[in-house]
């Protein structure tokens, strides 16, 4: 042996025994030939002649052989190409590196040019480096489901959806099935309990996953009494078990499950969820929150899947912080929801309120948005007001803006003003509304973003049977005649309530018949294709009362419409019935008010009212129709309803506004108004184009006339 002879080969036993990976020398079979110590089997000489992907037990063995025939076929040499496979000494699965590059004779003086061409000749085998990077894949595969986790969990506001985030994040790639339970009261907004948990603290399953293999065994085992994992399950956890001791300490446990495992006896329910899954590895983390327990985290492993270590049990505690948090945050806005929910509810009407001449019916859809709100409210002479209107944006400060306008459209209501008139009282308070929200310090918690609202305002007058509408950002009403056709209103759209616009409000009126339907829609219901045209046809299907055309309606609507909720007012309309009505055109002359009181005596007692009512009134009409003579102008008129109340109106054709004075003792007069406001409930003025209308209204009971005896016709 030569010198040249004599280096080759110190070079490749040093190579061989001290090469940092492993080494193997192969035949054009793909046999063992060589390999050096950190090839497992070398020591016994039990691989040599075995094939390579025998020695590594790959996965995918027709694969790797194809590469490794493609390099001895001169077509160039593989290098780091990712393996998966087992060894018999180590147990679970292992992830190799492998490098490959021919070894071609004509290096060693065999002849041909080397590069694989015909002219050389066959390549006496591979020479293959296999490198373990099994640790490092896993480090990896870590890192990975934390920054899917840190991705996945935390964008949504709920959190059974935040949970399910969380477990599609750790499901198939770091668990083989993940189970996330949160404590019951958690789930609808409440403070989590303080570590220890309770022992009685029911738990709900809020979100569970299963990798394919996990899902097709435990359906393939699956008998008649088999317990089905699913979401919305609530549990108990048992005592002397991995799940209770985690959340009685608050520390996380790694536990290796096997036929033997004695806690399994403790929790039924749970071993037989462990049998059909075949997992033999479980992690349990708790859900916590600076001491405050929300939830538990259990992640098996099943089957041949590598078992969980420390460095698992890290990453699980991580993922299971950065959940928490995002649990905490959703329960926090749910907490939120359900208090401006609460707040939306005790601020709108609390039952149908029954009108002269109008019927009414309402929806309110829970959702997101809790600024919802809805009105029927009794005006002077039967008209009725019907309001619509919402507060754009989540939680309690949209549910507060909405009490305030609100509140401030009933006041608006009550002095009898024309609807665009309303509107723009309204919009003037929402401005000074939106100032005093923008002046207040950033971190005071009604600083916000700038709110957006809009309404829509109706006036129906039942002896006119006239409509006038006028909207500020809002959809106009729907309207469906009582044989079905579609009544046109066109509303010019004013200026939304919060908005910067300055423009005027314009109102439209039209005449109905009785009968008419009316729907009163927040944007959320029309939005979507044919959406008008789905309401209204569900408005013109006959026989149906109010609240069954507004189930309908709801029935209709898409599944996204309700996430973010949504308020619905029918009315039909009708008309005062003419038994109880009264009207007479008075003289404008100083003998007017004797023949008045004549008159109202006369009509109160054939409605059957009491003396005490009819005295009152009597003197109540007395002094509205002596200011109309001595004030006002031509026409006069005088007009009697009888409702749930007894209203009085006095028209005449002047515009000059009454007040109320308090009389000093020497004056004569200027007593009028002052003794109508003690005997009346309510009164005011209204003005028309026409003139104005003093009015009054008495309440009245059921001691004050015969709720038996129908009114007498007028005579």
């Amino acid at each position: 042996m030569g010198h040249l002879d004599q280096l080759d080969e110190a070079v490749l036993a040093t190579l061989f025994a001290q090469s940092a990976v492993g080494l193997v020398v192969l035949d054009p079979q793909l046999r063992l030939v060589r390999a050096n110590s950190l090839v497992e089997g070398v020591e016994t000489g039990e691989f040599i002649g075995r094939r390579f992907t025998e020695v590594f037990r790959l996965d995918d063995p027709d694969g790797a052989e194809q590469i490794m025939k493609r390099v001895l076929a001169g077509e160039g040499p593989i290098r780091d190409h990712l393996v998966r496979g087992r060894l018999r000494q180590v147990p679970g699965d292992r992830e190799f590196l492998v490098s490959s590059y021919r070894i071609d004779g004509s290096r060693i003086g065999l002849g041909g040019s080397g590069d694989g061409g015909p002219a050389d000749p066959p390549a006496l085998g591979l020479l293959t480096a296999v490198v373990d990077v099994t640790e490092r894949e896993r480090a990896r595969a870590r890192e990975s489901t934390l920054a899917a986790v840190r991705d996945a969990v935390g964008g949504s506001l709920d959190v059974a959806a935040t949970c399910r985030a969380f477990s599609d994040a750790l499901v198939p790639g770091f668990a083989d099935l993940a189970v996330i339970e949160v404590v019951d009261d958690v789930l609808r907004g409440a403070d989590p309990p303080v570590g220890p948990l309770p022992p009685d603290t029911p738990l709900c399953r809020a979100a569970s996953g299963r990798c394919a293999a996990v899902r097709d065994a435990v359906e393939a085992d699956r008998g008649p009494g088999a317990r089905r994992a699913r979401a919305g399950v609530t549990r108990r956890l048992p005592a002397r078990t991995p799940y209770a001791l985690a959340v009685t300490d608050l520390r996380p446990r790694l536990v290796a499950i096997g036929p033997d495992t004695p806690w399994l006896d403790a929790d039924p329910d749970g071993a037989g969820a462990v049998a059909q899954a075949g997992a033999h590895s479980l992690i349990v983390v708790p859900l916590t929150l600076r001491g405050a327990v929300l939830g538990l985290v259990s992640l098996y492993r099943c089957a041949a899947a590598e078992p969980f270590d420390e460095d698992d049990v890290t990453l699980a505690t991580s993922a299971a912080t950065r959940a928490a948090l995002a649990v905490d945050n959703a329960r926090r806005y749910e907490r939120e929801h359900v208090i401006a929910s609460t707040v939306q509810r005790r601020l709108l009407p609390q039952a149908e309120r029954q009108q002269a001449a109008v019927e009414t019916a309402h929806i309110l859809l829970p959702g997101r948005d809790s600024g919802r709100w809805f009105d029927a409210i009794a005006l002077s002479g039967a008209r009725t007001a019907l309001v619509v209107g919402g507060v754009e944006g989540e939680g309690l400060q949209s549910a507060i803006a909405m009490g305030q306008l609100r509140t401030v459209i009933q006041a608006l209501a009550g002095l009898d003003l024309e609807p665009e008139e309303v509107l723009a009282r309204l919009k003037d308070t929402a401005d000074r509304l939106a100032g005093e929200r923008a002046a207040l310090p950033p971190d005071d918690s009604l600083h916000g973003e700038p709110l957006s609202a809009g309404c829509v305002y109706a006036v129906y007058d039942p002896f006119t049977r006239t409509c006038t509408v006028a909207r500020a950002g809002h959809p106009a009403p729907l309207i469906v005649g009582p044989e079905g056709r579609t009544v046109d209103l066109d509303v010019p759209e004013g200026p939304g309530l919060f908005s910067a616009d300055s423009a005027l409000f314009a109102p439209a009126t039209v005449t109905l018949e009785e009968g008419s339907l009316l729907a009163f829609c927040t944007a959320e219901l029309l939005s979507g294709d044919r959406a008008v045209e789905r309401i209204t046809r569900t408005l013109a299907r006959p026989g149906r009362s109010l609240r069954q055309l507004g189930d309908d309606i709801v029935y209709a609507l898409p599944d996204d419409t309700r996430s973010a909720g949504a308020a619905l007012l029918l009315a039909r309309t009708g008309t005062v019935s003419e038994h109880r009505v009264a009207t007479w055109d008075l003289a404008q002359d100083r003998a007017t008010p004797a023949t008045a009181r004549v008159l109202v005596r006369d009509r109160l007692q054939g409605w059957g009212l009491d003396e005490d009512t009819v005295d009152a009134t009597e003197l109540i009409v007395s002094e509205l129709v002596t200011n109309a003579v001595r004030y006002g102008t031509p026409p006069l008129r005088l007009r009697l309803l009888l409702d749930s109340a007894l209203t009085c109106e006095v028209h005449d054709g002047s515009t000059a506004a009454p007040h109320l004075r308090h009389a000093r003792t020497v004056d004569e007069g200027g007593r009028g108004l002052f003794i109508v406001s003690r005997l009346a409930s309510h009164w005011g003025a209204r003005h028309g184009p026409d003139g104005k209308v003093l009015w009054t209204e008495q309440e009245l009971s059921s001691d004050d006339f015969e709720p038996s005896r129908p009114p007498s016709p007028p005579g």
